[in-house]
């Protein structure tokens, strides 16, 4: 039977479409029109990620395999460049960051590559870590930081359990942390909070286990979307000596920068 042209496809459906239609040759736009797709379906939970892309504030980065150094030197150069570059008075702003050859088979090894990932853009970043979050990730301040800025990571790809974690591709949302903190102290938080996870209910039947004000508990414990234990930790640590590493182009281009700033007269 035809669907009537007024009735709009269930999320699920529309997010069962687009994985059967992406793969490893699917070109960047057409990518990219998915996963606005999804965000704008009318029962989509997250308001942040439809203002992003209502607003045209979404950077979407197509890469082959998620944890490659390829892959790792572009999206460690993507991210310094957004973080340094970003206008953060135009609301919210997120690096999308997806990986069309990826071969994800369950929660468990998406989880395993994304803390991967994050640990090889560490190790090639330069800049030191942002100082107004902790680099530990069993701390309530932690955000993950690449060249400078803190960044909360949210995980997507095709075998989440939770419905709006599920994109057609293996996905990292880098979203800038300042403005978790600037909605976090204004008034508008607890409703944007209490609308999103009543959406979420809504769309999947029940209440996100692993959702937590934010401050109130490591953010590390979200990032991957699986239901993590309590006693849950990071299977990694960022702790290196900056000075040691290699400098990318951007962070050389932005040191560059820097300097001619504190030059001029």
């Amino acid at each position: 039977m035809t669907q009537p042209a007024d009735e709009v496809q269930e999320l699920p459906e529309l997010l069962a479409d687009l994985a059967h239609s992406h793969d490893a040759s699917t070109p960047p736009d057409a990518i990219a029109d998915g996963l606005a797709a999804m965000v704008l379906h009318p029962d989509y939970p997250c308001l942040g990620a439809r203002s992003v892309f209502n607003r045209e504030r979404a950077t979407v980065v197509v890469l082959e395999r998620l944890a490659t150094e390829e892959s790792t030197t572009t999206l460690v150069e993507a991210l310094t460049r957004f973080g340094r570059d970003t206008d953060r008075a135009g609301g919210f702003a997120s690096l999308v960051a997806v990986f069309r050859a990826a071969d994800v088979a369950d929660e468990a090894e998406f989880e395993e590559l994304l803390w991967r990932q994050l640990e090889q853009l560490h190790e090639v970043d330069h800049q030191p870590w942002d100082p107004r979050v902790s680099d530990d990730p069993g701390s309530p301040h932690f955000a993950f930081s690449v060249g400078g800025t803190a960044f909360f990571v949210v995980g997507l790809h095709p075998h989440a359990s939770r419905i709006a974690r599920r994109t057609p591709l293996p996905t990292l949302v880098f979203n800038l942390h300042e403005q978790f903190e600037e909605l976090r102290a204004s008034d508008r938080f607890d409703r944007m909070r209490d609308t999103i996870r009543r959406r979420d209910t809504e769309l999947q039947g029940s209440l996100n286990p692993m959702v937590e004000d934010h401050g109130r508990g490591s953010e590390a414990r979200q990032y991957s979307g699986r239901v993590v234990p309590s006693g849950w930790e990071a299977p990694v640590t960022f702790e290196a000596d900056p000075e040691t590493k290699p400098q990318t182009d951007s962070e050389s281009d932005s040191k560059s920068d820097s300097e001619t700033e504190e030059e001029a007269p």
